[in-house]
């Protein structure tokens, strides 16, 4: 005798209802990180933000941090837009400069911060935060670094990663020892850097 298939139980969790499960751990975890750090963040504190089982958590993301990176990714990397097209070398680097300090002094820097911080413990969270996200947001300068020396703009010596290095690591530094980083700064740092790789006549 075949069973009604509408009496017939459900087997697993509806997708619907594991998005919105979704979205609002992302929302909690979004909403606690703008009231404390990532330190004193607990995964217990996010499943009662997000009414949901702690189980869920652990189903989803291995440890805290992974919860975050994932927040991370979604919620506040996803809403920075790309900038337009660059005609130099040097306007490229000023407008990763001028973006990124706009975002180092606002939610972005403090969980960027947070996950420096939980790295020092978990480096698969440094690997995850440089593969996925710094690399990847570093070969645009880099591209344009050396059409700059295709171009004649830079010298043809110039070493693309170190000139990154020295503009946008500056920038951490001071973001990790909580130093002004202002508009002012990241002109004046990216002045210095160019005039010692523009190609000497």
């Amino acid at each position: 005798m075949k069973r009604d298939p509408k009496t017939r139980p459900k087997i697993g969790r509806p997708s619907s209802a594991a998005a919105e499960s979704h979205a609002a751990i992302m929302d909690a975890v979004y909403a606690l990180l703008q009231e404390g750090s990532a330190k004193d963040l607990s995964m217990e504190a996010i499943a009662k933000k997000a009414k949901v089982g702690k189980p869920t958590l652990y189903k989803w993301w291995p440890s805290k941090a992974a919860l975050i990176m994932a927040m991370f990714h979604e919620r506040i990397v996803a809403d920075v837009k790309a900038p337009p097209a660059a005609t130099t070398a040097e306007a490229a680097l000023r407008t990763t400069m001028r973006r990124l300090i706009k975002g180092l002094n606002g939610l972005f820097g403090k969980v960027l911060a947070d996950l420096i911080t939980e790295g020092q413990s978990d480096p698969a969270v440094l690997r995850d935060l440089f593969d996925g996200h710094i690399k990847v947001r570093q070969a645009a300068d880099i591209a344009a670094i050396e059409r700059g020396k295709e171009k004649g703009e830079l010298a043809t010596e110039t070493n693309a990663d170190l000139v990154i290095n020295a503009i946008f690591g500056s920038l951490i530094y001071r973001l990790l020892l909580r130093l002004p980083i202002t508009e002012k700064y990241g002109d004046e740092l990216i002045d210095t850097v160019l005039r010692g790789i523009q190609p000497r006549n």
